[in-house]
């Protein structure tokens, strides 16, 4: 479904992916894991279009979105919820999760999404005219996720969603992820919090200074 190959990335003279290629199978949850400067949200950035990759190839399907434009890459069903929430903090939780669906035209979809958004997250209904900055650190990472599924994406990108999270938190963000891959979401998931991320995901790769330095089964990687 998801096709990186041989995909380098610089930053000026700094190479920071180093000619990596992985795939994402429709219906799988796939992890990519590693510390802090690994390139993990450097690849999450090129498949989305807001970073420029200076060799390779991406692909979904038998299309080439290499160095696509971020909006057409979300038009076709690719969508990101980044490092550190990045929600609109003077807007409202309902402003954020419509700033989603500015892809789309269809009302009737616009309510379907924001009403699948609150089932995931019945806080953010109660919360759904308070502005987003003044959420907590677990609410606003739940609006990132919701506000990325606004879109209808057949491909969710998330990008550390328990970091700064307490424990309690975590394991209910790790549940909804599964809950939004059985209905059929395609999920790329990016931790640094590997045990947990390889509990949920089918598939997973080890990302070191910018290349993979092992893949497998997520059960092969967690006894690794």
């Amino acid at each position: 479904m998801l096709i990186l190959e041989s995909v380098s990335v610089f930053y000026d003279r700094i190479q920071a992916v180093k000619g990596i290629s992985m795939e994402v199978r429709e219906g799988e949850i796939v992890t990519l894991i590693g510390g802090n400067g690994a390139g993990k949200s450097t690849i999450l950035n090129a498949i989305t279009g807001i970073k420029k990759i200076q060799s390779g190839k991406i692909s979904v399907g038998d299309m080439d979105i290499t160095n696509a434009d971020a909006s057409r890459i979300v038009k076709m069903g690719i969508t990101q919820s980044p490092e550190g929430r990045r929600v609109f903090p003077k807007m409202t939780v309902l402003e954020n999760l419509e700033m989603g669906a500015y892809v789309s035209n269809d009302k009737g979809i616009l309510a379907k999404n924001i009403e699948r958004a609150y089932r995931y997250f019945p806080r953010l209904e109660e919360r759904k005219n308070q502005f987003a900055g003044t959420l907590s650190g677990g609410e606003q990472q739940m609006l990132a996720i919701a506000r990325a599924l606004m879109a209808s994406p057949k491909i969710l990108l998330l990008d550390e969603p328990s970091l700064g999270l307490a424990p309690i938190l975590v394991q209910e963000i790790f549940g909804i992820i599964k809950e939004i891959n059985a209905e059929g979401v395609t999920v790329l998931l990016v931790e640094q919090n590997a045990r947990m991320a390889l509990k949920i995901a089918d598939r997973g790769y080890v990302l070191e200074t910018g290349n993979i330095a092992l893949e497998g089964k997520s059960q092969e990687l967690i006894h690794n």
